[in-house]
């Protein structure tokens, strides 16, 4: 925290417009100070030097240099936690690779509700950033073969992430193998992006993923993620598992929630299921790990060190839902162990 317990933020963006409206807006939260804007990450550097923000909001679309490669250049320097503030594109995801820990999508400044949201959502998340563990674009995993090993595929693997999850995500499934049971996945996002995602890990992990529709059927090798909007569960129909996705109220603050799923899970798979809690903000899927644990299933949560937030793994495992915890990289190999 800066000087007077407050969060002092730098707002990097070339629209003045924009700056207006994130400056003004997050300066309503008492403890949230913005100590400068910049126009482009030249004049962001100069700002950061001088008045050492806290956290950094920055535009992904800028002049002189985008978004993502002053994020690529900044962090070896400092380690200054960086929320991204986009359009509606994948690029986000670049930036969160690059060592983003959060991202907001803009909204239209014409509507009022939605520029409401967006400041809401906007200082909830610098709210995070301040505490979070910021990595500059360095994969913590080291590649093993991908073989298929004969798995049991009548098991199924739930997955709950928060922030930090979507390289967290990437990182576990690109080292898990190609026979591995469906795995049903959670992860806080907005609408839109979560779609983006699913996507972008169908090209690039070897596995079928896709963002769940109500009546999809996991099957082995493949990955449902839950719509950014919407809750998901686990359906046991005859030897199979079909998920429903649907419109619901936030639980523990969320929709989709972890804990929705994996509460589903420990009810319909029991000890044929595999839960695993990764990074992220808040105790949502605590309770339903221990559920899962309870009805017999395996539980995994992630460790502090290698979490960018430790909240959500670190209530679970002060609850007993978890039976291990590891770093990430050794989650893959743990979640083969408990499926042989």
């Amino acid at each position: 925290m800066g000087r007077g317990n407050k969060i002092r933020v730098l707002v990097v963006d070339d629209s003045i417009v924009c700056r207006e409206v994130i400056s003004r807006g997050i300066s309503s939260d008492s403890i949230i100070e913005v100590v400068a804007t910049a126009t482009d990450p030249f004049d962001a550097r100069d700002k950061i030097l001088e008045y050492k923000p806290d956290v950094m909001t920055c535009d992904v679309q800028m002049p002189k240099m985008n978004g993502i490669e002053f994020i690529k250049r900044l962090l070896p320097q400092y380690q200054l936690p960086v929320i991204v503030v986009s359009d509606v594109s994948d690029a986000v995801f670049d930036a969160m690779n690059a060592g983003a820990v959060e991202f907001v999508a803009k909204p239209d400044v014409q509507s009022p509700k939605g520029v409401e949201k967006f400041i809401y959502e906007l200082i909830e998340k610098i709210k995070i950033a301040v505490n979070a563990k910021v990595t500059q674009n360095k994969k913590i995993l080291v590649h093993r073969q991908r073989d298929k090993l004969g798995i049991d595929s009548h098991k199924i693997i739930a997955i709950g992430a928060s922030t930090g999850g979507t390289n967290a995500i990437f990182d576990l499934l690109k080292e898990l193998p190609l026979d591995i049971p469906g795995i049903v996945i959670v992860q806080h996002i907005p609408p839109i992006f979560s779609k983006m995602f699913s996507e972008r890990l169908n090209h690039a992990v070897g596995f079928s993923v896709k963002e769940a529709s109500t009546g999809d059927y996991l099957e082995a090798g493949s990955v449902l993620i839950a719509p950014g909007d919407q809750h998901m569960r686990i359906k046991k129909i005859g030897e199979r598992y079909k998920v429903e996705c649907f419109k619901g109220t936030k639980v523990n603050g969320h929709c989709p929630s972890v804990d929705v799923l994996f509460e589903s899970v420990a009810k319909e798979v029991g000890k044929n299921a595999i839960g695993v809690i990764l990074t992220g903000m808040g105790y949502d899927g605590a309770r339903g790990l221990l559920m899962m644990k309870r009805k017999g299933a395996r539980t995994i949560g992630q460790d502090e060190k290698s979490s960018v937030v430790y909240g959500m793994p670190k209530v679970a495992y002060s609850i007993g839902a978890v039976e291990k915890q590891t770093d990430l990289a050794s989650i893959p190999q743990l979640i083969c162990g408990m499926l042989r």
